[in-house]
């Protein structure tokens, strides 16, 4: 037996040469997102170089109540813009949903059906059969919490307020007709209530209300989760449990709790401005929005006649390892998820064209990234040369110059936030202009031109 035997008799090598043998397509999509309730209206903001990064609106959280421009001052944030979606008219008898049940359901579970049923009829499968959504399957990537833990949990404060007012002088009755006004201002706790909350029941929805057999779960994985759903749903398709996954990233929440959590980590901007691989960026801006995508094997796709947008050849995922802290990012990390990316789809980076960054924005996240970028990109590279654009709310060139590859940033994008969850493509634009974080003054005299 020769050493390709043996490779081949290994499962892993075994499963690797499956995945690769069955590409994976693209052919629905929906989302929501900053100033755009539609994909087709975020495609026009990105060519009309809309910039979507605006104002907190009364309708999350009342900027006089909790902003400070001191990063310091307790608990308040130093920020007060971000990327917000757009008003969405929800008729919840479409959905064969009760209205009385709204109040204490997650706007997340509910909007999500919606894009959910719009990447389903982008797909051309709104009226699919019974076989076919019995083997369609939902993974999303959910951040975070859900906006109703919240209101629920600060209603059972209630104690505290009897303790707290008593001490103050009020009589009995006073205080506790002081405390049913307080709850007033919360949903209150019913049969609802639980699943409402529940990020887990936003996938569990999604099957529910639109007849789907497969599997359904979310995934938690910060800024990587959308991508995580991703690669599970390819797991589907590839092993063959399933025939069509909804795959995607959901993050609804820009309520002050997310807020405070950024502004004390701190990775805010503190200038109100995301600029991504900027010398002067100094934070993210959070952004609201949800993503979705239908995945079918290609060989099925193509037999179907469906419209396929793109083919995924491979992903990759990994780890950093023990680090410097728990969200230190460690570029070493980065680059290793990058090559097993690649070595899954089978063929070198050199050979890549196109790629998206992530780009925080912050000053720990960019030069990390940078640096695994290039360290990857730049490898085994013949013409000592790459002519990579990086895409999403910025474009990355890895400019082509003489003797050894190096790199160039150039600005891209309307600005629509740092999704927590989310993640979608494609900004061919220059929206601000930044200082590269390479400080090579080679680099930046060609950005400046």
């Amino acid at each position: 037996m020769n050493n390709d035997d043996r490779l081949l008799q290994n499962p892993v090598t075994q499963l690797r040469e499956l995945k690769r043998k069955t590409p994976v397509a693209i052919i629905g999509m929906a989302c929501i997102l900053p100033q755009a309730s539609s994909l087709q209206a975020y495609w026009e903001n990105i060519i009309g170089k809309v910039d979507c990064i605006t104002e907190v609106p009364p309708s999350r959280w009342n900027i006089d109540d909790y902003y400070n421009p001191d990063p310091g001052s307790p608990d308040k944030t130093y920020c007060k813009r971000g990327g917000f979606i757009p008003e969405i008219d929800f008729n919840p008898m479409e959905f064969g949903l009760p209205p009385n049940i709204l109040e204490v359901t997650d706007v997340a579970q509910l909007l999500a059906v919606v894009v959910a049923k719009q990447a389903i009829k982008d797909a051309g499968y709104e009226q699919a059969s019974e076989s076919i959504r019995q083997r369609t399957g939902v993974v999303l990537g959910v951040g975070g919490g859900q906006k109703l833990i919240t209101p629920l949990t600060s209603r059972l404060q209630y104690p505290i307020w009897e303790k707290v007012l008593k001490s103050s002088g009020l009589s009995d009755e006073d205080t506790q007709n002081t405390i049913e006004k307080m709850k007033l201002a919360y949903i209150g706790w019913e049969e609802n209530s639980f699943p409402g909350m529940l990020g887990n029941v936003i996938a569990g929805r999604i099957a529910n209300r639109l007849d789907l057999g497969g599997m359904n779960c979310v995934v938690d994985a910060a800024c990587a989760s959308s991508l995580t759903a991703v690669r599970m749903g390819l797991s589907e398709l590839t092993e063959r449990r399933s025939d069509m996954m909804i795959v995607g990233g959901v993050d609804a929440d820009n309520s002050i709790f997310m807020y405070m959590s950024f502004s004390k980590t701190p990775a805010l901007s503190k200038q109100g401005q995301s600029r991504p691989f900027d010398a002067q960026s100094d934070g993210m801006m959070l952004g609201e929005g949800i993503g979705m995508m239908v995945l079918k094997r290609l060989e099925d796709a193509q037999a179907d006649g469906d419209r396929i947008y793109a083919t995924i050849k491979g992903i990759g995922t990994s780890s950093d390892g023990k680090y410097k802290s728990i969200y230190a990012p460690r570029s070493s990390g980065q680059a290793l998820a990058l090559r097993r990316a690649y070595q899954d789809a089978g063929f070198s980076p050199a050979t890549v064209g196109l790629i998206e960054a992530h780009g925080t924005g912050t000053k720990a996240g960019d030069p990390t990234e940078f640096a695994a970028l290039k360290e990857v990109f730049s490898q085994e590279n013949p013409r000592k040369e790459t002519n990579i654009k990086i895409l999403k709310r910025m474009k990355l060139h890895l400019k082509s110059l003489p003797k050894k590859p190096r790199l160039g940033l150039r600005n891209c994008t309307p600005h629509f936030g740092h999704f927590k969850a989310c993640s979608l493509t494609l900004l061919p634009h220059s929206l601000h202009a930044i200082r590269a974080i390479t400080h090579d003054p080679t680099i930046q005299k060609r950005l400046d031109d």
